[in-house]
């Protein structure tokens, strides 16, 4: 991939991050005025689906010849992981804590991203070399940044006078960091999913419509089952409209478009790897427009995690400029050579 690409790629993801980080922010003002989390979803994928049709019809209408029945399950299990439960975790952790700290446990993701991977084969670790040992260092540095976020708050930062937290508020943020945790490894799997999608069915706009109706009708099913009211399916107010349609054609139909895009150009842990400009944004955006503070706990915590993340990310980097070891020759990886090169040794 030449300099041009690899910047397309980067200048992407930075845009899906901050829509994504928009998308948290109103949501939680919606949430705040009581808005149901399951019929967002609901709302938010249908409206993603519609949004998408006209792309499918007029640029990939002859792709759904290709679909099998494989495909259409691997879509069916990747809408359930990355659009409905993903989503609805995060909410549930959203409202019980703050847009910030929530993007926070976003920054584990290409970590978990990554040690799923393993198993899977799409990722390898070779304690001996210099990257191995940058992945194994990194990984465990996650871990011990994600303990930090779960278990220390500390005191607020953007308003160090105000010591006294509100104990509803302070009791919130242990449930929340496990739907956040239980969100994340969910998001982590939609990545390695979509990353055999993208090499099976290689059409991200007609993947994105289907798994965004999959996960309406998901969701759809989860709110009849858990609230029968349906007065609650009316929305009130110009922010509770705004946000679903926002996070639907944005949140949910452009940058998932985006991002399958992404994982097929350079993989599923380097597209996760972008994840931590989520927090930057809403931290920004929450101090601002919310009004939210900020903690201390979310700051080291997500010091931490990035620190971890990008180490670990140096070392898948150095795997991928090497060929069993032996540097790459601008053609790419040429092991005839490089056997002739050990061979001599």
């Amino acid at each position: 991939m030449n300099v041009v690409e690899m910047w397309k790629v980067v200048a992407a993801m930075v845009a899906v991050e901050f829509g994504l980080a928009l998308v948290n922010i109103l949501f939680k003002k919606a949430l705040n005025a009581g808005t149901d989390r399951l019929i967002i979803l609901v709302y938010r994928q249908s409206i993603s689906a519609v949004f998408l049709i006209p792309f499918v019809y007029f640029w990939e209408r002859s792709s759904w010849a290709k679909l099998t029945v494989g495909v259409t399950a691997q879509m069916f299990l990747c809408a359930l992981l990355g659009l409905t439960l993903t989503q609805y975790l995060f909410l549930v952790g959203l409202h019980y804590t703050s847009a910030t700290f929530t993007c926070a446990f976003i920054n584990m993701v290409p970590v978990i991203t990554f040690v799923l991977a393993l198993p899977l084969g799409m990722e390898k670790v070779k304690m001996k070399s210099k990257s191995g040992k940058a992945k194994v260092f990194g990984t465990v540095t996650c871990a011990i940044g994600a303990l930090i976020l779960c278990l220390y708050k500390g005191i607020p930062v953007t308003n160090p006078g105000h010591v006294v937290e509100n104990r509803q508020g302070a009791k919130g943020y242990g449930p929340g960091s496990a739907f956040l945790s239980a969100g994340s490894l969910a998001w982590s799997s939609w990545f390695l999913i979509q990353s055999r999608i993208g090499q099976n069915f290689p059409h991200r706009y007609s993947s994105t419509l289907i798994m965004s109706f999959f996960s309406a009708i998901q969701s759809a099913v989860l709110c009849f089952i858990t609230d029968r009211n349906m007065s609650n399916w009316i929305l009130q107010g110009e922010l509770q409209i705004l946000s679903v349609i926002y996070s639907g054609i944005v949140g949910s139909g452009l940058c998932y478009v985006v991002m399958s895009w992404c994982v097929k150009q350079r993989g599923p842990v380097f597209t996760s790897a972008f994840s931590p400009l989520i927090q930057f944004f809403a931290a920004v955006l929450d101090v601002l427009v919310l009004q939210e503070e900020i903690y201390l706990g979310s700051i080291l915590g997500s010091v931490v995690v990035i620190l971890g993340m990008y180490v670990l990310l140096w070392g898948k980097g150095k795997d991928e400029d090497t060929c069993d070891g032996v540097p790459k020759t601008t053609d790419g990886c040429n092991y005839q050579d490089s056997a002739q090169e050990v061979s001599r040794q």
